[in-house]
């Protein structure tokens, strides 16, 4: 790049980047816009173009994104405008905030101010992609330590947009993606609260939104309410597990009780296989990718028969490790764990319960995974001699390991 192009050309750092240097965070990434060059400008110095409805230009070396003001977010070959233009096309004031060369912060909204106060607030060209609706929630969930809350006329504004069915036609690709990062956010309940309470759930995730006023068994769960449950599984979740599979199973591991019979509440018989029918619909509908279905499914299926483990038959402890596929995929089998320690913790005064079920799961997996299939197919060609063989042995171990355990009372009463 030519001394003379860096002097025709001012950089400003913005968005995100001054918005986390400003609260003392650490700066995944930056962007930048760039003022007095054109968009064949920059392509002669080397950056490259990226899109054609909103592009954005790589830099040659660094491969930061640069942009160029602009008044509408498609339209870069309009006349000049200024940063501050820019900027109150962003989705909220702690974004639209600019750096310049100077160090000098460009604010035309209010950010810095929204900033101290921690308050998550719209701009007047929110409304203009209804996504932003998520990625309000998600920053919600984001900086829940830090004190932050979304505005009054903010929560309005969203609650007025899905009472017009704003948000009943959005790209479902871009709801996933808002969906999967929040579910890497340490306070991912959070995400969904704030959804729930302005309104908007029931147009992203109706099957989570028809859970709340859905009451359970006070014996089991104090908090009654089925939607407050899936919360707080979603939240003990994310203290056992930064993996963001594990979060979502939990998210979505009790579905079926929203389908649950008016007669029959608030029992629940049966809601474990309604689950797991509902989440195979869901997946498809969002493009959710087949490893989160693919740990989702199970956990709903079977998740109150790893709470009721120390009652169960060894044939059908032996049912919960091979319907995981638990031989081929160990670590689906530990993420299963982990939910469903997530969720006997996700109880009222029940957030540090003991979870030894996994343990004794745990023992009965490696007593199975020991057992030598290829000895066994020595013995005979008929497959379903094999096959027989392997599931005797299998049910051998299992029984063995539940004696074992029975004989040092390492058993305890189920949650």
């Amino acid at each position: 790049m030519s001394e003379m192009s860096d002097k025709q050309m001012k950089f400003y750092l913005v968005g995100g980047a001054v918005r986390d240097k400003l609260l003392g965070r650490p700066i995944t990434e930056k962007d930048w816009l760039a003022s007095n060059v054109t968009p064949e400008q920059l392509v002669a110095l080397g950056y490259q173009q990226v899109g054609k409805d909103f592009p954005v230009f790589l830099h040659p070396k660094t491969h930061e994104e640069y942009a160029l003001p602009r008044c509408q977010r498609d339209d870069i070959h309009s006349n000049p405008v200024s940063i501050e233009e820019d900027l109150t096309r962003r989705d909220l004031t702690i974004n639209a905030l600019a750096q310049g060369p100077d160090g000098e912060i460009i604010d035309p909204l209010g950010g810095q101010d929204d900033l101290k106060k921690g308050i998550l607030r719209h701009t007047p060209s929110f409304t203009e992609d209804p996504i932003r609706t998520l990625r309000l929630a998600r920053f919600a969930a984001r900086y829940h330590e830090l004190g932050f809350s979304i505005a009054e006329e903010t929560k309005t504004l969203v609650q007025q947009m899905a009472a017009k069915d704003e948000l009943n036609n959005l790209v479902p690709e871009r709801v996933w993606a808002e969906i999967a990062k929040a579910m890497t956010e340490d306070n991912a309940h959070i995400f969904i609260k704030a959804m729930h309470e302005m309104d908007m759930l029931a147009a992203v995730l109706p099957e989570v939104d028809c859970l709340f006023g859905i009451p359970q068994r006070k014996d089991y769960h104090p908090e009654v309410d089925t939607g407050l449950h899936t919360l707080l599984t979603l939240q003990q979740a994310c203290l056992l597990s930064s993996d963001p599979q594990v979060r979502f199973a939990a998210l979505v591991h009790d579905l079926g009780k929203g389908t649950t019979p008016a007669a029959i509440l608030p029992s629940h018989r049966g809601h474990e296989e309604r689950g797991a029918k509902l989440i195979k619909p869901l997946c498809k509908r969002l493009r959710i990718p087949n490893a989160w279905r693919d740990l989702a499914i199970p956990v709903a299926r079977y998740h109150l028969l790893c709470h009721q483990a120390f009652e169960l038959r060894p044939k059908t402890l032996l049912k919960i490790v091979m319907g995981l596929d638990a031989l081929r995929r160990p670590q689906r089998f530990e993420q299963f764990l982990l939910v469903c320690k997530a969720d006997v913790r996700g109880r009222t005064g029940m957030e540090d319960s003991p979870y030894p079920q996994a343990d004794f799961l745990r023992a009965i997996y490696q007593a199975i995974i020991k057992i030598d299939a290829a000895k066994i197919s020595q013995t005979t060609s008929e497959p379903q001699h094999i096959i027989a063989q392997l599931q005797k042995k299998r049910l051998q171990a299992a029984s063995a390991v539940k004696q074992a355990w029975f004989e040092k009372g390492l058993q305890l009463k189920s949650p």
